[in-house]
C-alpha cells in the first residue's frame, strides 16, 4: 500500500504544474490526500459514484475518477478547477497513481520474496518460478550484508540505506526483524573482497553521518546463484554474533575473516566447560585481577615479547617476569612458551563465548 504522504506529494507536484486541485479519497469516501484546504463534502456523491459502473463521471462540476489496483477499486480521485483541461489533468493524475500502485506492489512482492528467500522458506522450484515472474536474475553472484542498528525500528537508517542503493536496481534492501537491515548486493565481474568490504565501510560512514545511527555490519561470503543467498545470510548472522564476542572493537566483520572465533562459536557448551576445567582446574580466567588480565593481553599483542610488553606497560622487565611466573604458578601455563600461550589464548576466547551464551539464556 502506498503511504498517504507519497500520495500527497504526488498530487502536490501535479498541482504545481497544472494549477488544478486534486482530492484522493478511499473507498469509504474518507479524504486521505488533498491539495486544497476546503475539500467540501463529497461523501454521498463519492459513495454513489463507487456503486456506479462508470470509471469516470462529472458530479456537481467536479471530475470523478476511479483508481484500480489489479481490478479492485482502491481510490477515488476528484479533479476540480475552472480550466477546460481539468478532465485531462484528472485522467493524468489517476494514471500516475495507478502506476504508483503497480510499482509499489512489485516492490512489495520483491521484498516479500527476498525475505522468504533469506529465511529458507521457499522450495527450489518456487525460487526459480517467482524470480522469473519478478524479473530477478537467478545466476548473478551476490553477497549479503547485515546492518545491526542500535535502536529497534530505525526507519531513518533503513531509508538512508535504500537511498544509498537507489541507483542499483539489482540490489535489495529489506528487514527481517526489528534491529537488522539486510542488503542483498549483486557482485559485479572483477569485484573482490576489497570492494565488498569498501561498500560496507561506505554504508557505515553514511549511516553514522546522515542517519546519526551507530551500527555494526556483518558480511557473508559471495554465492553464485539466487538459491544460495540464504547461506550468505546465515554466514553474516554468524559473523555478527562472533564479532560481538571476540571482535567488539570492529564495526565491520566478515565471515571469511573470523579465524579461530568461528571454530569456537560452533563448539557445544559442555565441551567448552570440560576444556576450561581441564586447563584451569583450580583458578579460572575470571579469578584474575584486572592488572593481570591487562598484562596477559598486552603480552599477546606483542607476540610474547617481554621487552616490548614491559616498555608499553611502563614497568621493569623483572616486574613483568614476576607477573608471568605468578601466572605460571597458579595455572601451570608458562605464557613465554608458545604452546602454553596458545592454550591460554584459546581458553580466554572460550570463556568469552561461554559468557555470551549465558546471556542469551536469560
Amino acid at each position: 500500500m502506498i503511504s498517504n504522504q507519497i500520495l500527497q506529494n504526488t498530487i502536490d507536484g501535479i498541482k504545481g504544474i497544472t494549477r488544478a486541485d486534486l482530492i484522493i479519497l478511499d473507498t469509504d469516501a474518507k479524504v486521505i490526500a488533498s491539495t486544497s484546504k476546503d475539500v467540501g463534502n463529497f461523501e454521498e456523491a463519492v459513495l454513489t459514484f463507487i456503486k456506479s459502473p462508470a470509471d469516470s463521471q462529472v458530479v456537481s462540476g467536479h471530475q470523478f475518477f476511479k483508481v484500480f489496483d489489479d481490478g479492485k477499486l482502491e481510490y477515488v480521485l476528484l479533479a476540480t478547477g475552472n480550466s477546460d483541461d481539468v478532465y485531462i489533468v484528472g485522467k493524468m493524475a489517476a494514471f500516475q497513481i495507478q502506476g504508483l500502485l503497480v510499482a509499489y506492489k512489485e516492490r512489495f512482492d520483491k521484498d516479500n520474496f527476498i525475505k522468504n528467500l533469506l529465511l529458507d522458506n521457499l522450495l527450489l522450484v518456487d525460487i526459480y518460478n517467482r524470480a522469473k515472474k519478478l524479473h530477478i536474475d537467478t545466476e548473478s553472484k551476490r553477497v549479503v550484508y547485515i546492518i545491526e542498528t542500535k535502536h529497534e525500528k530505525d526507519s531513518s537508517a533503513l531509508e538512508t540505506t535504500r537511498t544509498l542503493f537507489a541507483t542499483r536496481n539489482k540490489d535489495f534492501i529489506t528487514a527481517v526483524d526489528e534491529k537488522n537491515i539486510i542488503i542483498v548486493r549483486e557482485v559485479k565481474a572483477g569485484e573482490g573482497f576489497k570492494e565488498i568490504e569498501q561498500m560496507a565501510m561506505t554504508v557505515l560512514d553514511t549511516l553514522n553521518a546522515e542517519a546519526m545511527s551507530s551500527v555494526h555490519i556483518a558480511i557473508g561470503t559471495v554465492v553464485n546463484s539466487l538459491k544460495e543467498v540464504s547461506r550468505s545470510y546465515k554466514e553474516a548472522k554468524m559473523a555478527l554474533d562472533v564479532g560481538k564476542i571476540f571482535y567488539a572493537d570492529r564495526n565491520v566483520v566478515a565471515y571469511g575473516n573470523l579465524g579461530i572465533g568461528r571454530l569456537i562459536y560452533q563448539l557445544p557448551l559442555p565441551l567448552c566447560k570440560m576444556f576450561i576445567k581441564e586447563i584451569f582446574p583450580d583458578k579460572g580466567p575470571d579469578d584474575f585481577d584486572e592488572e593481570t588480565l591487562s598484562t596477559i593481553n598486552k603480552f599477546f599483542e606483542n607476540s610474547l615479547n617481554v621487552s616490548e610488553t614491559s616498555r608499553q606497560l611502563f614497568i621493569h622487565r623483572n616486574t613483568l617476569v614476576y607477573r608471568l611466573d605468578k601466572i605460571q604458578k597458579s595455572t601451570g601455563l608458562d605464557l613465554r612458551v608458545f604452546e602454553d600461550a596458545i592454550t591460554f589464548k584459546i581458553a580466554l576466547m572460550v570463556v568469552k563465548y561461554m559468557k555470551y551464551m549465558e546471556t542469551l539464556d536469560y
